[in-house]
C-alpha cells in the first residue's frame, strides 16, 4: 500500500474512531425530565376552581447541588378583579421522592405585567436550590402552588396523583449515604439552562474533544513512525 493511502486511511480512521467516543459520551444523560399534566383543585377567596396545566420540572448543576425549576404552561386559577404589575406573589413546593423525601420549596418574581379580571393566572417560573443529602435516584413531582395578591392567598392542590415530572441520579456531599432531606431555597435570577443533562453536555463534549485529540496523537505517532520507516 503507498505510504501516502496508508497515512490518509489511519487518520481516517482515527478520527472516525474519536468521533464515535465523542457521541457515546455525549450520549449519556444524568436526569430523565416529562411534561406531566397535573389537575389543581384550587381554593380562593371566593370559592373553589380547577384548572389543569402542563408541568415541566428541570435541573442544572449548581456548586455542589442543583438550580430546580418548574414551569407551568397553562395559567390556573383567575381573580375577579385586574391584578396590577407585581400585584400577584407566586411559590410552590415540590415533593421529593426516591432516595430522598421532603418537600423542596420554588419561588419566583411577581407579575411582570397585568392580570386581567376572571383570565388564567400566568405562573412565572419558579426555582430554587436542592442539594442532596441522600445518593440514588430522586424523583421531583409537583406539590401545592400558593398564590398571594392583594391581601388574599390562594392554595392549589393537586388532585390527580401526577407523576414525577424529574428524576435524578444525585450523589451526597462526600459520596455517603447521608440522612435527612432536600433544602429548598430561592435561587437567583437569569433563565434556566434547559436542562441538567444539557449542562453535562458541555462537559461530556469537552471529554470528546479528549478523546479527539488522543486521537489525532495516535495519527501523528504513526506517521512519524512510518516516516522514519521510509527513510530507511
Amino acid at each position: 500500500m503507498p505510504y501516502r493511502t496508508y497515512q490518509k486511511r489511519t487518520a481516517a480512521l482515527a478520527f472516525a474512531a474519536a468521533l464515535a467516543g465523542s457521541a457515546v459520551l455525549m450520549a449519556a444523560t444524568a436526569a430523565q425530565a416529562e411534561v406531566v399534566d397535573v389537575s389543581y383543585q384550587c381554593k380562593t377567596p371566593i370559592g373553589d376552581k380547577s384548572a389543569v396545566s402542563p408541568i415541566d420540572i428541570k435541573a442544572a448543576e449548581s456548586g455542589s447541588g442543583y438550580k430546580i425549576t418548574m414551569s407551568w404552561q397553562k395559567g390556573v386559577s383567575s381573580s375577579p378583579v385586574e391584578l396590577g404589575k407585581g400585584a400577584m406573589n407566586p411559590s410552590a413546593t415540590i415533593k421529593l421522592g426516591g432516595a430522598e423525601s421532603g418537600t423542596l420549596t420554588v419561588t419566583g418574581p411577581a407579575n411582570e405585567a397585568a392580570i386581567p379580571a376572571n383570565t388564567p393566572i400566568k405562573i412565572s417560573d419558579l426555582s430554587g436550590t436542592y442539594t442532596p443529602s441522600k445518593t440514588g435516584e430522586v424523583t421531583f413531582t409537583a406539590g401545592v402552588l400558593t398564590i398571594k395578591a392583594l391581601g388574599t392567598t390562594t392554595t392549589c392542590t393537586p388532585t390527580n396523583s401526577p407523576e414525577a415530572s424529574l428524576t435524578l441520579d444525585v450523589e451526597a456531599a462526600g459520596g455517603g449515604g447521608g440522612s435527612g432531606s432536600g433544602q429548598g431555597s430561592p435561587a437567583g435570577g437569569g433563565e434556566l439552562p434547559q436542562t441538567g443533562p444539557e449542562d453535562s453536555a458541555v462537559a461530556l463534549g469537552t471529554l470528546g474533544g479528549t478523546v479527539l485529540l488522543a486521537g489525532a496523537a495516535g495519527v501523528l505517532w504513526l506517521t512519524r513512525r512510518n516516516q522514519q520507516r521510509a527513510m530507511r
